[in-house]
């Protein structure tokens, strides 16, 4: 059995248009009751399929002007989880994947410029106990991006 169904397709994508929408204009928009939208809700998130409701920053216009898709190749994989507890005290790593091929881990890093990522990079990245090595591809722009089409 599919975890959603079409009300809960419709209600995922109506916040996804604007995710302060209050749950009554969705239920307007829906033609269904305030009540379903809100029952439907809290079982998404408690089912997982709905992790949070934040704010999407450009991060450009917050003065983070580069960022780097960097791959990290640990001494030994068995630290991973060691290493990733350290990785998520750096604030400019904003996102973190297990990955198959050359790399471990791979990383999104976003600095204010090219300072800022030579010191994330050599200063906090390469101190961390158990990296072997980080290969690093600057960001040039986002063409898009996207939640996987429902």
């Amino acid at each position: 059995m599919d975890i959603l169904d079409e009300f809960d397709i419709k209600i995922i994508k109506e916040l996804e248009k604007d995710g302060r929408i209050a749950f009554s204009t969705i239920a307007s928009n829906l033609k269904i009751s305030n009540t379903m939208v809100h029952q439907r809700i809290n079982r998404l998130f408690e089912q997982g399929v709905i992790t949070g409701i934040k704010p999407i920053l450009n991060e450009k216009q917050i003065g983070y002007d580069w960022a780097s898709f960097t791959g990290i190749t640990l001494n030994k994989d068995s630290d991973s989880e060691r290493i990733i507890e350290a990785l998520k005290e750096i604030p400019e790593i904003t996102e973190c994947y297990f990955v198959t091929g050359s790399f471990t881990l791979y990383l999104k890093i976003t600095a204010r410029n090219h300072e800022h990522m030579r010191k994330i990079l050599y200063e906090k990245i390469d101190n961390i106990p158990g990296i072997a090595k980080t290969d690093s591809m600057v960001e040039l722009g986002c063409a898009f991006k996207r939640n996987v089409s429902l």
